[in-house]
This record gives structure tokens, sequence and C-alpha cells, in this order.
């Protein structure tokens, strides 16, 4: 089965699909990284890439149900100090963590910003005196842990001094206020999602390209996976190899499958690695599960906002319990 939106290269894709998948578009509007939808406010939140008339920002849009297209009225900013926001995940209080890749005058973090207030936190910023590289990509698990990516595009992209650091992938406990290195060995550590469960880790290295316009084949463009245990890291092994173009975001659904943006659109696969099928979106950068019954995979292309119906839904907000309380103490 396939057409122009879908390619089903395994049969049991047609679970992903449902009866009557459809891919329609939601909103024109600067829309590069991060996609979070926040059920509260039935509103998702996406940042923009840096223009010569304005910084990147945290862009709000206010949607209306199942209703698409959105009013182009229904996109604004949030005020907020962050400096070259990029991937995102939701905190349990609905605000939103923030990966800031920083720039030459401003230091690169993960922060907690209020997407009502603009107010901004820093979580971290440094790891043994070291300043992190540009934090790119952020899952929060089951126990309220912060796992995210740090690779060198802010400096190989020229808004970043030289790197202090390796191009790591980190674990930050925010009950202990503790930040370790988990994994280290990538070219450019870029999405990064968690099974359901919590047990494993998918993350996506993004060699390949070390500037935009850029394309090395003989450089990673993969997915590998890790199994969790407790705050350490085991048994890496390869899980995909994404062709055309190279691994960009990363979730999985609440069946476990795990989603990857390359340059063609959305490839899904089994928790075992095996290609079910495509969802075909020229330019997808990142995607995120949402609507009322968490069916609704909203896909940003860097100039719009697409959406793809299916049946499969996002996995259910985990009990992060932990987290709210070191909110709640100000870490």
């Amino acid at each position: 089965m396939s057409d122009d939106a879908f390619l089903v290269h395994d049969g049991s894709f047609r679970a992903v699909l449902g009866a009557a998948p459809a891919l329609v578009d939601v909103v024109a509007c600067d829309a590069h990284e991060g996609p979070v939808y926040l059920a509260l406010e039935d509103a998702l939140y996406v940042t923009s890439l840096p223009t010569r008339e304005r910084p990147a920002e945290i862009v709000r849009i206010a949607l209306d149900g199942e209703r698409f297209p959105v009013e182009g009225e229904r996109v604004t900013r949030v005020a907020t100090t962050a400096t070259m926001p990029n991937g995102m995940a939701a905190a349990p209080d609905a605000t939103l963590i923030v990966c800031e890749q920083g720039d030459l005058g401003h230091d690169a973090c993960v922060s907690r910003v209020d997407p009502r207030t603009g107010a901004r936190s820093v979580m971290v910023d440094s790891w043994r005196g070291r300043r992190v590289n540009s934090p790119n990509d952020v899952a929060v698990g089951p126990d309220g842990a912060i796992w995210f990516t740090d690779p060198t595009y802010g400096f190989l992209q020229g808004f970043r001094p030289a790197p202090e650091l390796g191009a790591f992938v980190y674990r930050y406990d925010p009950c202990r206020d503790v930040l370790e290195v988990v994994a280290d060995g990538f070219d450019q550590p870029n999405g990064i999602a968690l099974s359901p469960d919590g047990a494993t880790l998918y993350v996506g290295d993004s060699g390949a390209i070390q500037a935009p316009g850029t394309h090395f084949p003989d450089r990673p463009h993969h997915v590998e996976a890790f199994d969790v245990s407790s705050s350490r890291l085991t048994a890496r092994r390869l899980f995909a190899v994404t062709a055309p173009g190279f691994p960009d975001g990363l979730k999985t659904d609440a069946a476990g499958r795990v989603y990857v943006s390359a340059s063609s659109g959305v490839l899904v696969y089994s928790p075992d690695g095996r290609l079910l099928g495509e969802i075909v979106v020229p330019g997808a950068v990142n995607f995120a599960f949402g609507g009322a019954h968490g069916n609704l995979l909203f896909v940003t292309t860097d100039t719009a906002v697409r959406v793809a119906v299916l049946a499969a839904t996002g996995p259910s907000q985990p009990s992060l319990v932990p987290l709210v309380d070191a909110i709640a103490q100000g870490v």
C-alpha cells in the first residue's frame, strides 16, 4: 500500500496509519525545531531559525482541535530571553525544557521557560567547570531525568566559540542537581528519545551534515540504541541507518515504534529496527505527537507545520513527580 503521503514497507505499518490516514497543512510560519504539544492549551510550541530581522525564538501556535489549517493570527511569539532555542520537551507543570544553543555573547544551556510569562531559569550550562557546546535535543525520562545531546554545530556554524567539551550525551538529575556524561564517541549527536517505559534510549548521529547544505556520506547518518540501567547506558548498538539524508528528530509512540525525520520525511521503525513505512514530508525537521487523542503527528519543515492524522498515538505523559518537586524547589 502506498500513496503520495504514506509509503508502506511492512504490513504492520497499517496499524500506524489506521483506516483513514491523512496529511494536511496546519499553518505557514517559521517552524524549525523543538515541537511540543501542550494539551491544557491545545497549543503547539516550536522554535524558529534566526533571520536578519529577528533571532531564533519560541513560537506558539494556538490550535483549534482537529480543524486545519488554522489562521496565521494564531501564531505568536513567546517573550523570553532564551538564546538560540532549538530542541524542547514538556515539563509536567506545562513549562518547556529548552535546549539553548547560545551565541558568541551568551553561554549555551538547558533551561526551563514558562511559555505564558517568558520567565526563564537555567538548569545546566557546564560540566566540571567547562561550558557545554550547543545543546540540540532533549527528552525527559519516567523518573524525571533530563537526557540531552550536545553537538558542536554552534561552533561549526560560527555562532559559538571553540568547544571546551566533546560531543557528548548527558543525563541531568534535577533532584540531585547532578549532570553526567552518559555516552561519547559520536560525531554529532542530534535527536534523542526514550522508549515509553524508559528502558531504551535512542540517539541519532547526524555527522553526515557539518554545516547547512553539506553532506558527507562517509560520516555517520544513523540512530543508535542503548539499554537504560538506572543512570547508566549499556548494550550500545546500531539501530538504523537513514537514507537519504541524516537523522534529525526522534520520537517513539505508545507501542514503542521509533520515528525518525530525514530529508524525505518521517521514517517509522519497529522496536527491533525494521523500517515499517514513511510519512512523506520533504523538508521535515522534527515532529511531535499531540491532539486530544494523541494521534496527531505535527511535523515542522522550517517554513510551515503539517500534521499527519494517524491511528498510532504518542506515549502517555509519564509521572514526573521528581522533576515537579525539583522545579518547585527552584532547581
